[in-house]
């Protein structure tokens, strides 16, 4: 895929940060979206700032990415309005922070059912409409914690890697089947979204400080940025895009030191922790 001008282009989570950024970089060179999100609120000002930009109409749809037959219909909704899907970005995520022994069930589930059961149920219910439009592609985000561990991080951690494992084996699988469909696995660090002012955090943390925490000292990319760089990578069929100088600089770092990277991330959190 070399051009979006003229691709239906699907994007969950579209009500903010990322995904309301790459909804509108992708408007911006021409593609056809069709945006879903939790937050109708949210959506529904990103589907005016498109339109406001671009002048294109926008479909939106409210759609929890929990819901596998709700995803579905999503997928079903927009190739009876379009006739096609070019491309399809799982972007619907959330945060948990805390210790593992105090996190609850509950909380792990709703971080696995929306990061990684998302990102699955969107694959699995829009993939046999790219292959058939002879021009797709599966955009897959996953975090720089699916690179490394992070303490605190444990349910955050396994819906990413999971994320990462189910992209990587997906792209093989379609280079195998010789099917038109590029897969792409993205690893943002710290973007400037509302993920951590948005996130569960256990009862021994205060969510208020986290989020400042995060929003002060980690968060260093722009989701416009982050978009741009998502795109560029899409269009030049990368199979990994890392976005942010902190990811491709923890990349690197894991890479070289291999498992031994686990004792330096105890030290510097010791140090860094709010």
């Amino acid at each position: 895929m070399r051009t979006l001008d003229g691709k239906v282009v699907v994007i969950t989570g579209a009500g903010s940060g990322i995904g309301r950024a790459l909804a509108l970089d992708v408007a911006g060179r021409g593609a056809v979206v069709a945006l879903s999100d939790w937050d109708e609120v949210g959506l529904v000002e990103t589907a005016r700032l498109v339109q406001e930009r671009t002048g294109r109409e926008v479909r939106t749809d409210k759609v929890d990415v929990r819901d596998r037959s709700a995803v579905r219909d999503l997928a079903a909704a927009v190739v009876a309005e379009h006739g096609r899907v070019n491309v399809v970005v799982n972007n619907a995520g959330v945060a948990l922070h805390g210790d593992f022994e105090e996190v609850d069930y509950p909380d792990f589930e709703w971080v696995m059912d929306v990061d990684f059961w998302g990102v699955v149920h969107g694959t699995k219910e829009f993939l046999p409409h790219l292959i058939a439009s002879g021009d797709g592609h599966v955009v897959n985000v996953s975090s720089l914690f699916g690179l490394l561990g992070i303490p605190g991080q444990t349910a955050y951690n396994s819906a990413k890697f999971a994320v990462r494992g189910f992209t990587e084996a997906l792209r093989t699988e379609m280079l195998v089947a010789g099917h038109p469909v590029g897969v792409t696995c993205v690893h943002p660090g710290g973007i400037k979204t509302g993920i951590a002012r948005n996130a569960r955090v256990t009862s021994s943390h205060d969510q208020a400080q986290f989020a400042q925490h995060f929003d002060t000292k980690l968060a260093r990319t722009t989701p416009e940025r982050a978009a741009q760089v998502i795109v560029e990578g899409v269009l030049a069929g990368k199979p990994r895009v890392v976005v942010g100088a902190d990811a491709k600089l923890l990349d690197a770092f894991v890479r070289i030191v291999g498992p031994r990277y686990q004792r330096v991330v105890a030290r510097a959190s010791r140090r860094m922790a709010p």
